[in-house]
């Protein structure tokens, strides 16, 4: 038995070299599969795993004698890498500076990214936890302002091509299916903003994805736990804020191309390979403007459960 993904359907293997353990039982309490036991002092395959071994790795990062190698659903001993050290990650005090620092910019620099700056976000961003190993997350990577332009052109062109979305007899006939919130949604957000995108588009005023120099689209697959590319664009977004890049993300587009013959074929022309329950585009570049203050945010609620 074995957790599927797009990426495997098979459960990894688990390896213990007998004479190396120490019987320590570390691994032992991170399997949450319980696919590990100790038995005679030494850890051992259990035969009772709630799914088969799903490759996080947990086991293998803290036996500390190497005893343990997990190889199959992308990963194998050598992915291991020591941690850095405490001393080199930020202080809350450093994180939380760039956080506050962190707008949402539109307004950037006719400056190319480097492809090493590129290189660098998508290698923080890999980092992002996930639901389950391995990743599902897919990237489309739009790495010039000539590519996010013709991105959004594109966009546009199939936003013309689907105005019977927000015509009132739409969403009159839509409102008892989607409900009060979707149809105030749509009323006050999305028809006015087809309007927007393709008028603007006709002046070429790209104001889907701004002309900034680099753009990318984070999406699952059937499979993916659906925070999963929420979380790796997350990291990508304040991965590049401590390169000196500003960001924004965008949720316009991605909802708008799941469903139906046209969206297939405009994903199809940018290798999107599937339809995703959640998934965002952040654009980033240099800025061209420089914010004096921030501004505060809030929740819309904290509960805190009393003791019981």
């Amino acid at each position: 038995m074995a957790i599927p993904t797009s990426r495997t359907k098979e459960k990894a293997n688990i390896s213990i070299a007998a004479e190396s353990c120490n019987g320590c039982g570390k691994c032992v309490t991170v399997c949450k599969d319980f696919s590990l036991k100790l038995e005679n002092g030494k850890a051992a395959p259990s035969n009772t795993p709630a799914f088969g071994c799903i490759g996080c790795g947990h086991c293998m990062a803290i036996c500390p004698t190497g005893a343990i190698t997990i190889s199959g659903r992308e990963i194998s001993a050598a992915d291991l890498f020591d941690l850095p050290h405490q001393s080199q990650t930020a202080t809350y005090e450093q994180l939380l500076a760039l956080l506050l620092r962190r707008r949402s910019v539109r307004e950037f620099r006719d400056k190319a990214i480097d492809a090493e700056i590129i290189a660098k976000i998508l290698e923080a961003a890999k980092t992002s936890p996930m639901g389950l190993p391995p990743s599902d997350v897919n990237v489309l990577v739009l790495d010039s302002k000539s590519k996010t332009h013709q991105f959004a052109k594109d966009f546009c062109q199939y936003l013309e091509d689907m105005k019977w979305f927000i015509s009132d007899w739409f969403l009159m006939a839509m409102r008892p299916f989607w409900g009060k919130a979707n149809h105030e949604l749509f009323k006050g957000f999305v028809k006015p903003m087809f309007k927007v995108f393709i008028e603007n588009m006709k002046q070429d005023t790209n104001l889907v994805t701004y002309d900034a120099p680099l753009a990318m689209y984070f999406y699952g697959s059937p499979y993916t736990d659906p925070a999963d590319p929420i979380v790796a664009a997350s990291t990508a977004m304040y991965a590049a804020e401590s390169l000196g890049l500003g960001t924004c993300m965008l949720g316009s587009i991605h909802p708008l191309i799941q469903n139906g013959k046209k969206a297939r074929s405009f994903r199809e022309k940018y290798g999107i390979k599937y339809t995703s329950r959640e998934g965002i585009f952040v654009i980033f570049g240099y800025p061209a403007v420089t914010y004096r203050k921030g501004i505060k945010r809030t929740f819309a609620s904290v509960t805190a459960m009393d003791s019981q």
